[in-house]
């Protein structure tokens, strides 16, 4: 199944994929030249929108949890790309520990876990879960859905190796994010590799990170390829000590809202794009879609209700939100299904290392095309794509499926590329690749 673009104004986008077909061998050798100088994250998925007149990144996980998502045909893809991955950080790995997130309970998140276990068997590695559960002090098994069982293990610790009772790993994989923030029993594993690492959760991280090293990725790839590079890159701007309970901020917030939205409506006019601008206010650390508002006026970031207050003030974890980034608003023209099935869609694509593995839609059938999809009453069609996003065919016309699908792992590989800066550049300077 192909979504439908909803909107006459496929014009610029069709430029953009017919751009990136014809600039297809300088693309790929552009790419295959920043992962010499730059390590890509280990695996990753980027949230797209595509407008009709833009096509841009609008969020970067890098502890991505729909892998079960994925249309089983991608399973070949995921293995070949995390060998490739392991190759690199420490090919004589023979053991991985596996860390997901705390809520065991989310069946739907612990057959991602399943999955992501299962790609990296696949690879020849032995691979066992640890939990950072308090309650997890013994073997714990766990029945899935589709009729298997996960295994969480309570976690031992040395002075610099983290294993479990009878398992000691070459190297340990996060899937849990650290929204509330690095446990002491992850710090100092100075004889293994972690991966992600620890500065790139979000007790460290900072969305306005991201999308800075993405300003430089885009303005660098949109002169490459003879484009604007607005056209794949979404204005932003961030306000830090904000408190929504005590209304501090709501200046800061004002301005900047403000300020974006001019930008947006400058680009619109030079575009004769006839859409409303509008940007999204959202913390500037932290996942699941919480602390996310739509915002098309200056006024009403100041005369929040104390429930949107409160909507705002805390993310994942009950953390309370104090930095925010204002992010230009793109409308998502793509729709899933038909009648009342019928609902808002925008693309996920999922990367192990710097290869496109795979992706889904989100969507959602009581969202507008300029609100956020990632809420309570989302679905997913993991069999969206029908093709993988590497393989573009340029006999057929720039919106067929593998080019629509190729611009869309172009746009998600320069996103990963961006994490990639953004990891680099925050690193702690004692980290180091134990393997080397």
């Amino acid at each position: 199944m192909v979504p439908r673009l909803t909107t006459a104004l496929t014009g610029p986008v069709l430029e953009i994929e017919r751009r990136f077909l014809d600039a297809m061998p300088e693309i790929e050798r552009w790419l295959r030249a920043q992962w010499q100088e730059h390590t890509p994250p280990f695996y990753g998925s980027v949230d797209l929108r595509n407008a009709g007149f833009k096509l841009a990144p609008v969020d970067m996980n890098l502890f991505p949890g729909g892998f079960n998502n994925l249309d089983p045909s991608f399973l070949p893809l995921c293995v070949q790309a995390a060998m490739t991955a392991i190759d690199r950080i420490c090919p004589d790995a023979k053991r991985l520990l596996l860390i997901p997130e705390n809520h065991t309970r989310n069946l739907f998140y612990l057959q991602n876990v399943a999955r992501i276990a299962t790609i990296l068997r696949l690879t020849g590695l032995e691979v066992r879960l640890g939990s950072l559960v308090p309650e997890i002090d013994k073997p714990t098994p766990v029945a899935l859905p589709d009729g298997s069982t996960l295994v969480l293990e309570p976690l031992l610790r040395t002075r610099y190796r983290l294993g479990l009772a009878d398992f000691d790993p070459c190297a340990v994989l996060l899937n849990n994010d650290l929204s509330a923030g690095i446990p002491e029993i992850l710090r100092d594993l100075n004889e293994q590799f972690v991966l992600p690492p620890l500065h790139a959760g979000w007790a460290v991280r900072r969305k306005s990170h991201h999308f800075s090293a993405y300003d430089e990725v885009a303005a660098d790839f949109a002169k490459l390829v003879g484009i604007d590079p607005w056209r794949i890159n979404p204005y932003f701007a961030v306000c830090e000590s904000v408190n929504f309970h005590d209304r501090q901020g709501e200046d800061c917030l004002a301005a900047n809202v403000d300020g974006v939205l001019e930008l947006i409506r400058e680009k619109y006019r030079q575009y004769g794009i006839d859409e409303t601008p509008y940007v999204v206010v959202k913390a500037d650390a932290g996942t699941y879609g919480m602390g996310v508002m739509t915002v098309k006026d200056a006024s009403q970031v100041t005369g929040l209700n104390r429930r949107q207050r409160n909507k705002m003030s805390v993310i994942k974890e009950g953390l309370a939100v104090s930095q925010v980034i204002i992010q230009e608003g793109v409308h998502s023209y793509e729709q899933v299904g038909k009648g009342d099935a019928e609902g808002v869609a925008e693309p996920v694509v999922y990367m192990i290392d710097r290869f496109v593995v795979g992706g889904f839609y989100r969507v959602h059938r009581g969202r507008g095309k300029d609100e956020n999809l990632n809420a309570p009453g989302m679905h997913f069609e993991p069999l969206a794509f029908e093709t993988c996003c590497s393989l573009p065919d340029q006999c057929q016309n720039p919106d067929a499926a593998p080019n629509r699908f190729y611009a869309y792992g172009v746009v998600a590989r320069l996103a990963q590329l961006a994490a990639s800066l953004e990891l680099e550049r925050t690193a702690p300077p004692e980290e180091e690749n134990p393997c080397a």
